[in-house]
């Protein structure tokens, strides 16, 4: 920003100009972080901004959580608030008060970040009243945009809301990252407890149902975690392929889930693939994810990112030009969360810049995002790269030929398919010599986790990456 644009920004408001700057910041690390990360460190914070805008301070709530975000995001957050202001902010860290400042600006709540909200632990809640259904009320059936990538599975959903503890018990709702499966839990519980109030709800992360088995152990108290959890009405569970490996966690998921099902409890879930794709899960648990109705939510169509797009805009008090919308739409293809990083870089852009939202606009405020996208990376070209690069025919990546030498390239092809274009698991495998999607998966999970642990791999496609990208 430029020094003009900096006095009016101050002159228009300094509470408003310093909650949008923070909140601008914000946004911009829920982009850039996982979402569990996002969750326990970063959401969690408020600000207070100095009248001059020189100053940000951030309050964080003990000194475990205060010298870890120090370490690991402060450079970043001073970094961001320095690039949106345009002039230097001096970043400091403080315990948070007993009582808030009289200007704080809270992170802003899950629905305008897109996430799901970060789950208490097992026995914070304080009195039988107290129950925490860790819900999000502003995810519901109502302001979940239906397109047919999701038709089915709101279907399905909007029955069970209905009608609990009957047909489709258990919901498996599967799908990348950011399609709306979250939404979908959350809109259930809210249903629900919209109809019978006083209905046991909770909804989890399956991480935090790891943790809640640790904690029973360690505490020796699982006579309150199975009351917890066998005497819910309706289990909403998130990424359950978080159980793998976890031998004592998958048994009592199993009990709970017994439990359940026998006193006419429903039980909704979701992960990254279908019951039979997960790996590393005992067998009579898959068999019952797959007892129930497994539904999958796809990446959204135009018209439906259009319409999402249109419909956040005015959930954020703006309205969106529909040619902005399919500008934008037709540039960010591949999920929901995507599509509102993108108009919450439009809306930062415009308020910033205090300029209408426009083409020209969103083509400014999006200038990373689009010349990645005029790259356009295809399967094609990433085949004939890496077959180059391994010294092997390209024909060899169609073929059904199973030696190390070709397997192996061909594995890491599909690797950066999936991660650098916007093809499904099926497309890609059609575009491998027409292999199943869960061949597909194998090998993403395969390379991916190599790769965190491979020096030499990682360089490799550290070279591949580079040189696709230009």
């Amino acid at each position: 920003m430029t020094e003009g644009q900096n006095s009016s920004l101050a002159a228009s408001g300094n509470q408003s100009a310093g909650q949008s700057l923070w909140q601008a910041c914000i946004e911009q690390l829920a982009q850039e972080l996982p979402e569990q990360q996002f969750n326990t460190w970063i959401k969690p914070l408020v600000a207070q901004v100095s009248d001059d805008l020189t100053r940000c301070t951030v309050f964080v709530a003990n000194r475990f959580k205060l010298d870890w975000v120090r370490a690991q995001y402060s450079s970043r957050i001073a970094s961001l608030l320095e690039k949106l202001y345009g002039q230097p902010i001096q970043l400091e860290l403080a315990l948070a008060l007993r009582e808030a400042p009289v200007r704080l600006y809270v992170t802003p709540t899950i629905a305008e970040m897109g996430a799901a909200p970060e789950p208490a632990g097992l026995g914070e809640d304080t009195g039988p009243a107290a129950f925490k259904n860790r819900l999000n009320t502003a995810l519901t059936f109502e302001t979940l945009v239906e397109g047919t990538a999701n038709r089915m599975a709101r279907a399905a959903a909007m029955h069970v809301a209905g009608t609990p503890g009957q047909l489709y018990n258990p919901l498996f709702i599967y799908g990348g990252v950011g399609l709306g499966k979250t939404h979908l839990m959350h809109a259930v519980g809210n249903y629900l407890l919209a109809d019978r109030p006083d209905a046991k709800v909770l909804y989890i992360h399956a991480e935090q149902f790891v943790s809640d088995v640790v904690k029973a152990y360690q505490r020796k108290t699982f006579d309150e975690f199975k009351e917890r959890y066998h005497s819910l009405d309706l289990l909403l569970i998130d990424d359950v392929q978080f159980f793998a490996n976890k031998d004592r966690t998958q048994e009592e998921f199993f009990n709970a889930f017994e439990a359940l099902l026998a006193k006419k409890s429903h039980i909704v879930m979701t992960s990254d693939t279908y019951p039979k794709g997960l790996t590393d899960i005992h067998e009579r648990l898959i068999s019952r994810f797959d007892s129930g109705l497994t539904v999958a939510l796809e990446p959204p169509e135009l018209e439906m990112r259009v319409a999402i797009l249109i419909k956040k805009a005015a959930v954020e008090g703006t309205e969106m030009p529909e040619e902005v919308a399919f500008f934008v739409a037709k540039n960010v293809r591949s999920n929901v969360r995507e599509l509102e990083g993108a108009l919450r870089k439009i809306l930062a852009y415009s308020r910033f810049n205090q300029k209408d939202i426009s083409i020209q606009l969103a083509r400014e405020a999006l200038r990373d995002l689009l010349s990645i996208q005029n790259r356009q990376i295809s399967v094609e070209n990433i085949q004939k790269t890496v077959a180059d690069y391994y010294k092997i025919k390209v024909a060899d990546m169609y073929s059904k030929k199973r030696p190390a030498s070709i397997a192996r390239p061909r594995q890491i092809a599909m690797y950066l398919a999936k991660e650098l274009t916007q093809k499904s698991l099926p497309e890609i495998g059609e575009l491998f010599g027409g292999r199943d999607h869960t061949t597909v998966l194998h090998a993403v999970r395969k390379i991916g986790g190599e790769r965190q642990q491979m020096t030499e791999l990682n360089q490799q496609l550290h070279v591949l990456e580079q040189t696709l990208k230009g």
